[in-house]
């Protein structure tokens, strides 16, 4: 049975989508459910710290907490109690947070989005998420892109909230 249920999520309209699958699912199966984002500890981000001091890597946090109130917000609205649901952000390396998190929560299953523009290796699945379903111990569902046809059933990006 599923009890906990942890949701990556990042700023694309797919990971939209995938809180918003996750989020019915809690309600079907009464779960509590993590939603975590990662600030990709990288080079780029190491660069542009470096540039502009250490004022980048804070807008970056609160970009992060921006879009967890907005994602736990959005969760709420489609009928999880607000008890059951906790947000998270990490500053690191993506797979190795998610993997982490899911095991140290521990989580039931992992809930993310196909797609991981940044650094795709394969037309259906990023990078991230390929290692993520690798060397997860959990379940690990991972939710396709909306159609064209149901493009404006997916929820409003958070810059319009």
């Amino acid at each position: 049975m599923t009890h906990r249920m942890l949701v990556t999520v990042d700023d694309t309209t797919e990971s939209l989508g995938a809180a918003a699958t996750a989020a019915r699912l809690c309600v079907d199966l009464h779960a509590t459910v993590r939603v975590l984002t990662v600030i990709e500890d990288d080079l780029v981000g190491e660069e542009l710290d470096r540039a502009t001091g250490s004022q980048a890597l804070e807008r970056r946090r609160q970009a992060a907490t921006n879009l967890l109130e907005f994602v736990r917000r959005r969760i709420c609205a489609e009928g999880v109690e607000p008890s059951r649901v906790e947000v998270k952000q990490a500053l690191g390396e993506p797979f190795r947070l998610i993997l982490d998190e899911a095991r140290n929560w521990p989580a039931d299953m992992i809930v993310m989005a196909v797609s991981d523009e940044r650094r795709i290796r394969s037309n259906y699945v990023g990078s991230v998420t390929e290692q993520v379903i690798e060397f997860s111990t959990c379940p690990v569902l991972v939710v396709p892109a909306a159609s064209e046809r149901h493009a404006n059933e997916l929820p409003p990006s958070p810059e319009n909230v």
